[in-house]
């Protein structure tokens, strides 16, 4: 495995004495060169586990020497050329697992006499077993056509084989003595065996092949058998209101409701009222094995705190990102009530839900529009070419990621009617496609706000405790105020540079405040350079948009919730950086407009009526505060200038504060008005 990408080097078929061509778990894509067929004396060819597509060239017959041909887990489709397998053929083992083939497999290939393993499962191939008991002699092979479309009778040709996977077909009839009671049958049409398909389900298949089905042996029966499953076409299922009811854009909660599962989608939770068709496809698990390939551990992103996040591809070649929800280790209400919310919200700045598979009992699947660009915990700094140096975000990036996530949750706050709290609000949640366009993701976490007259269904159930849960914030989880504090965490990581802000314990974040915030005040521009990412080329308006958001983050940080500002001015603020510090400074009240007045009065209330806004710099500090902090930070660290300098204590008419000083709370932390004053100022 060396991780190789690109496509097949064609001048690989000019070497014509190669007699073993291993290119598996590796990222090849494009076709397979028809110039392999000239590797005459190859015996071992294995292309397993790549990102191959199209279909098998007919050229590879040229391989008479081939005893182990290995092909599986690719994007592989098409049917098999009728003359692939040569004979008289050396062939030995034979795996096509897991990719797209059609049609019927190639008569040749179940009479091959020195077969020990014929693996072709999880993929659309058709047909019928062939007939009679072909080198019966083989007693040694095995046989995996699980996961196809095969139909008909079981035939002697079995009888060859030592274990057979004939599960997820369509094969019907009775069970003969030849076939081995070790023999996997599940998910068939076949008679007096428990675990088989529906009725409906196998009179469907064999009506559109032009074909009567045997009613598994019970003619007129119109039941299953004892034991057999309801498939899932045909199936209605009576589904209780969810918690968000029909929660969407200035929507109400919904009351119990019945709703039928759309055809071709996959059954959803009993309990919850889920509008599948608005979920994206339904996909089949074999689909999603395909994409990632079975979950191999080269495509695991990283183990979600709601489920282990893979790459895969779709076998169109579109890049998806598919969420794997164990629910003997996850909670299942996440799960639920992540659907409930895509089945009910839309906008722009969530990341689209494109499909889900929900038929396993234990492990459900999401399937998710994969992002280029990863999330801003990733994207911030990335490794260039030199290993020792990383490349930062520009800072019209950097703004452009901070209003994208405040549309997101400005949407979820006041576009939706109960207000939504995310929850998780931090770098891992907001995700960035090939434009850097934010798509907010890790949606499993999010309530309605406290206080809300339908809390008490949500509290059931996300089964949160009586005293609910309170953070680093001072306010509870469940407000949409705690958003904005944890939305503040992510705008100074945006600011300084510090990866990790976001994600801290308290513990670690009560020691960077207190270390940054002193250096942001609504009344020294030149004290935000200390705390500024140094990676940063910014000129002078660019500066004053670092500052403007720097002070939308102080704000967005006071202990106090109902204090700060919502995430509505704070979207204002951040569309408008420079209104913010030049507008407050401008001392003409008639160069804003209402709207204007509303958010600068929501973000500067505090430095209006607070009497010491600006903390104290020690004179023994370095211009750039260090300390115990553990945010890893890109580039060197430059002193910028030191020393004893006081900050703007003017208002307060205290001139200068002694360096030994111990900051109040107040003073790292502004007040600003009250929602209410904020209201009456519209």
């Amino acid at each position: 495995m060396n991780f190789l990408s690109g496509s097949i080097p064609l001048g690989i078929g000019m070497l014509s004495k190669l007699q073993y061509l291993n290119l598996s778990t590796n990222g090849l894509s494009s076709s397979i060169p028809p110039q392999l067929g000239d590797l005459s004396n190859l015996a071992d060819f294995d292309l397993s586990f790549n990102n191959l597509s199209g279909s098998l060239p007919a050229e590879l017959r040229g391989l008479r020497k081939l005893q182990r041909m290995l092909i599986g887990n690719n994007l592989l489709g098409g049917s098999l050329p009728v003359n692939l397998f040569p004979v008289p053929s050396q062939l030995q083992t034979v795996v096509l697992k897991h990719n797209g083939f059609n049609g019927s497999v190639p008569s040749v290939l179940w009479s091959i006499p020195q077969l020990r393993l014929l693996d072709i499962s999880g993929n659309n191939f058709t047909g019928m077993l062939p007939n009679g008991s072909l080198n019966a002699n083989a007693s040694a092979a095995e046989l995996n056509v699980s996961q196809n479309l095969f139909y008909g009778g079981l035939t002697p040709t079995l009888g060859r084989f030592l274990v057979v996977d004939l599960s997820g077909n369509y094969f019907e009839g009775p069970i003969p003595d030849y076939v081995r009671d070790n023999a996997s049958l599940v998910s068939n049409c076949l008679q007096n065996l428990s675990n088989q398909r529906s009725l409906l389900d196998c009179t469907s298949f064999y009506t559109a092949k032009g074909l009567t089905f045997d009613n598994f042996g019970l003619p007129n029966s119109t039941q299953p058998p004892a034991g057999g499953s309801i498939g899932k076409n045909n199936k209605k299922v009576i589904i209780l209101a969810s918690a968000f009811g029909a929660l969407g854009t200035h929507s109400t909660l919904g009351d119990i409701a019945a709703t039928p599962v759309p055809s071709g989608s996959s059954p959803p939770p009993p309990g919850v009222s889920i509008d599948l068709s608005s979920l994206g496809d339904a996909f089949t698990y074999q689909q999603l094995l395909l994409a990632t390939g079975d979950f191999r551990d080269v495509n695991l992103i990283k183990h979600g705190h709601s489920g282990d996040l893979y790459k895969g591809f779709l076998e169109s070649g579109i890049p998806v990102v598919i969420k794997k929800i164990d629910l003997q280790s996850h909670s299942k209400e996440a799960y639920l009530l992540e659907l409930d919310v895509f089945s009910k919200v839309s906008h722009s700045r969530l990341v689209p839900l494109l499909g889900h598979y929900l038929e396993k009992e234990n492990e459900k699947f999401l399937i998710y529009k994969h992002m280029p660009n990863g999330d801003l915990s990733s994207s911030l700094f990335r490794k260039t070419d030199s290993e020792d140096s990383l490349k930062s975000l520009d800072w019209i990036t950097r703004l452009k990621i901070a209003i994208g996530t405040a549309e997101s949750l400005s949407y979820l706050h006041h576009e939706c009617t109960p207000p939504i709290v995310h929850r998780d609000v931090q770098a891992s949640s907001i995700l960035l496609d090939d434009k850097f366009e934010v798509r907010l993701g890790s949606l499993s976490e999010v309530c309605i706000q406290e206080g809300d007259i339908h809390q008490s269904r949500i509290s059931r159930l996300l089964r949160l405790p009586q005293s609910l849960e309170q953070g680093s914030s001072g306010s509870l989880t469940t407000s949409c105020a705690y958003d904005v504090y944890c939305f503040g965490k992510v705008l100074l990581e945006l600011v300084t540079g510090k990866l990790g802000i976001s994600a801290s314990s308290d513990a670690q974040l009560k020691e960077f405040l207190e270390q940054i915030l002193p250096y942001i005040s609504i009344y020294d521009k030149e004290l935000v350079i200390k705390i500024m990412d140094p990676s940063l080329i910014i000129d002078e308006d660019l500066l004053e948009e670092v500052w403007a958001m720097a002070i939308v983050a102080r704000s967005c940080l006071n202990p106090k919730p109902s204090r700060r500002p919502l995430m509505r001015y704070i979207l204002k603020a951040l569309e408008n950086p420079l209104k913010v510090v030049r507008e407050e400074h401008s001392g003409s009240a008639r160069l804003r407009t209402t709207s204007s007045r509303s958010w600068n009065a929501s973000v500067f209330g505090s430095w209006r009526h607070s009497s010491s806004d600006v903390a104290v710099i020690p004179a023994t500090s370095s211009a750039r505060p260090e300390g115990g902090s553990s945010f890893k930070q890109s580039g060197a660290s430059n002193s910028m200038g030191s020393g004893g300098q006081n900050g703007s204590g003017g208002q307060n008419g205290s001139g200068g504060h002694s360096s030994s000083h111990r900051r109040h709370s107040g003073e790292i932390f502004p007040e600003p008005f009250d929602e209410q004053d904020v209201e009456r100022q519209n």
